[in-house]
């Protein structure tokens, strides 16, 4: 197909493909690449938060009017990124029920620095005000009662975002391999062309035809806090990861660099 070619969409004009996760991954750097791709439509802003949304989508019988209200060019292929979906209860069965043969987009960085990189966003943005060791310790048990899925948190996941191997498993569960693709943080940032490309081929969309300027996410806000982890924040966190890291690479063959 070349681009700006006229493109069915999903069927009913539904969206095609999303970034599902994981936060503090690259999703944003991956959003701008995509919103410059000429056979790509998506929301003028990141996030569109829809499958995970319990206050405003009556998910006995949803409306997915506000959703497609995002999009307006039905030559193009619809998609949005809302890293949580990965993550968050039900938000993969709601998006297969609106769509099967959604594609879906996941990007994966190393869980001890996305932990990290979580906190410092949370921190910067004033919603977290304990420290860093706390919060992935005792911290947890803040989770314990939030409605409406006990055990998990928008905020205070700094662990169990990076529970890979459960996260995973479960998506494998409700799609088929071949409608996922499974991509590293490092190699986006090393060589976005590389990726955008492998994206395309993905879709099955025109690559660019020109060269790809390397982007970096938008850090956190300048904040008193440590300029590196502790080595005791590290290996107490590479502990509880192993696990699911062990279970993440038997899953994806070891092909995916968490670097």
């Amino acid at each position: 197909m070349t681009a700006g070619a006229v493109r069915p969409g999903p069927p009913s004009q539904r969206v095609g493909f999303l970034v599902g996760g994981v936060q503090k991954s690259g999703t944003t750097a991956l959003f701008d690449y995509l919103s410059e791709l000429p056979d790509l439509e998506l929301p003028a802003v990141k996030e569109a938060h829809f499958f995970d949304d319990e206050d405003k989508v009556d998910w006995a019988a949803p409306d997915y009017a506000r959703y497609h209200a995002l999009f307006g060019d039905p030559a193009r292929l619809w998609g949005e990124a809302t890293p949580i979906y990965l993550y968050w209860p039900n938000a993969l069965e709601r998006i297969r029920a609106y769509n099967p043969a959604m594609k879906l987009i996941f990007i994966f960085r190393d869980p001890v620095e996305r932990a990290w990189s979580h906190w410092k966003m949370e921190f910067a943005r004033g919603k977290e005000t304990a420290p860093f060791a706390w919060s992935i310790r005792e911290g947890r048990a803040r989770m314990a009662g939030t409605a409406p899925y006990p055990g998990f948190h928008r905020v205070f996941s700094y662990v169990e975002r990076g529970f890979y191997g459960r996260q995973l498993a479960h998506a494998l569960d409700l799609f088929p391999r071949e409608q996922m693709l499974l991509l590293g943080s490092g190699m986006l940032r090393r060589d976005p062309g590389a990726t955008i490309d492998r994206i395309c081929a993905f879709l099955g969309i025109a690559m660019p035809t020109g060269p790809i300027t390397p982007r970096i996410s938008r850090p956190a806000a300048e904040i008193d806090y440590p300029a590196t982890l502790s080595e005791d924040d590290v290996i107490f966190l590479q502990r509880l990861f192993d696990d699911e890291l062990q279970r993440f690479h038997s899953l994806t063959n070891h092909s995916i660099a968490l670097d």
